[in-house]
């Protein structure tokens, strides 16, 4: 067991206590301490490991109907994880048969087409996904159409835009498993677009990151997106466009005893 007294501690270690990010580490002469090697060592095994393990996506779909969410398998045109991390732009495309199945699908048009893909993390997406989900049912008006939820595997942000305009949704949110970090292999994201089609660009969609019990909590990330669903629908817009003022309305409904923003869409 190492002596404990050999390591120089850092003067920014009370700073810990506020994040999770390596910081204040220490020194054992001119290097870390070893406990520190070790743990950098198993948090980068964790993050390879996020981004390389599949989706269970059967037991995914059983959890969704469990709590009463209709679903739909698709996959994107990528055939392995290699090819998915090496071919981005297979994983914006459907697969010739997931194509087919939505185009034979009997949805004819919704309101909100709500798409789950496996992204870079599917631990991020096995774990938080559906508590996000159940939050966010509970905030949409019972007049919107949603459609099923689509789960898709070896999906990019941007299959949401295809998955969308067969659904002919007016708005599409997905989410996905993001690119995993040090401490943080679990983080999902949420990525919204007004009037999904293909050749949406980026900038014409609206991100909520880091959603977990750690980072952004299910109830406050669910609440984000209803907002940003609200507006977008409202302004008929989404993106660089569409600037996130959830916390002000907030805020300003507290003061003049409004409990809760306009659902109208």
């Amino acid at each position: 067991m190492a002596n404990s007294t050999l390591v120089q501690q850092d003067p920014w270690g009370h700073l810990k206590a506020y994040t999770r990010a390596r910081i204040a580490l220490g020194r054992t002469g001119v290097s870390l301490p070893t406990e520190e090697i070790l743990q950098f060592g198993y948090a980068h095994a964790m993050a390879r490991d996020a981004v390389h393990a599949p989706l269970d996506s059967v037991a995914f779909c059983a959890q969704l109907q469990e709590n009463g969410f209709d679903s739909i398998q698709v996959r994107s045109a990528v055939t392995d994880r290699a090819s998915y991390l090496l071919r981005p732009d297979l994983g914006r495309q459907l697969a010739a048969e997931s194509l087919a199945s939505l185009h034979t699908c009997e949805q004819t048009s919704c309101d909100l087409a709500l798409v789950v893909g496996d992204g870079l993390s599917s631990l991020a997406v096995s774990r938080h996904a559906l508590p996000v989900l159940i939050a966010l049912r509970a905030l949409l008006p019972q007049t919107l159409q949603v459609a099923p939820v689509i789960v898709a595997q070896q999906a990019r942000v941007a299959l949401s835009d295809q998955v969308g305009e067969l659904l002919k949704a007016r708005i599409v949110a997905m989410l996905v498993g993001e690119r995993p970090g040090l401490t943080s292999p679990d983080s999902l994201g949420v990525y919204i677009t007004y009037q999904p089609h293909v050749g949406r660009q980026d900038s014409e969609r609206n991100c909520i990151s880091n959603i977990r019990p750690e980072g952004l909590p299910y109830a406050e990330a669910a609440r984000k997106v209803h907002w940003l669903l609200v507006e977008a629908l409202r302004l008929q817009l989404s993106g660089v466009g569409l600037k996130d003022e959830s916390e002000m309305v907030q805020v300003s409904h507290a003061q003049t005893g409004q409990l809760s923003p306009p659902t109208s869409v």
